[in-house]
């Protein structure tokens, strides 16, 4: 392409013609992650994404407090199945959340997770739409997950 490039504007200048260079979309900016505060019974009160999809915390996770850094466990085929909150800026945090408690760690692949309270935080790859929380007390391979409190605590509340 840059060849291509090149040599088409050159043909243009000789012939004193405006070239018209193609030029390659620019990768679209994901705006940074906001979180909210979702409420539903029988779990109460958790955490949400913009659009309302839960947010859980795996156990096997390293809790990043008191100078210990967030470490997340969940790579590769985990990722599937709970894909992790990344975001391209710094997470903001919605109304009822600590914004002081929200945070980020780079992942392996260099995309920026988002934690809050020192837990990184991922989707499950089952929740479809806003309330969904079927991801709520699983345990698999990777280990036991729940969705996140608005203090930063694990929700251990029943989902339906």
């Amino acid at each position: 392409m840059k060849n291509q490039t090149f040599a088409a504007v050159s043909a243009a200048a000789v012939l004193g013609l405006t070239a018209i260079v193609p030029v390659p979309a620019l990768a679209e900016d994901k705006s940074a992650a906001t979180i909210s505060v979702s409420e539903k019974e029988p779990v109460g009160r958790y955490l949400a994404d913009s659009e309302g999809l839960s947010l859980y915390m795996l156990e096997a996770d390293t809790q990043g407090v008191g100078g210990t850094e967030a470490v997340s466990t969940c790579s590769d085929k985990c990722t599937e199945e709970w894909p992790p909150l990344t975001t391209s800026g710094e997470p903001q945090a919605g109304e009822q959340l600590d914004a002081s408690l929200l945070s980020s760690i780079e992942r392996e692949d260099g995309s920026m997770q988002v934690t809050y309270n020192g837990w990184p935080l991922y989707h499950y790859h089952d929740d479809k739409e806003s309330g969904d929380m079927s991801g709520q007390d699983v345990h698999d391979d990777w280990g036991g997950w729940y969705l996140v409190s608005p203090s930063g605590e694990k929700n251990e509340g029943k989902a339906d």
